[in-house]
């Protein structure tokens, strides 16, 4: 995997799950909890941002075990 994610490597892994699913983001692994992400892409200087659009729940344990944040 790249450091620095881009638009078409995400386009790349998502395109290997259900695209019924739904998506969270999961953030900071020492306060674990998962996050919507809003429906807005602004590029600005040669980077897309996604927003953050609330908390959802804490993340669960499986999740934080497979990115190694337990």
């Amino acid at each position: 995997m790249p450091q620095y994610l881009t638009v078409a490597h995400l386009i790349a892994q998502l395109q290997t799950v259900d695209p019924n699913l739904r998506v969270r983001l999961a953030v900071n692994p020492d306060w674990a909890f998962a996050h919507y992400i809003g429906t807005d892409v602004v590029v600005h200087d040669g980077i897309a941002y996604l927003a953050e659009d609330g908390q959802d729940s804490y993340l669960p344990a499986a999740v934080r075990n497979e990115l190694a944040w337990a």
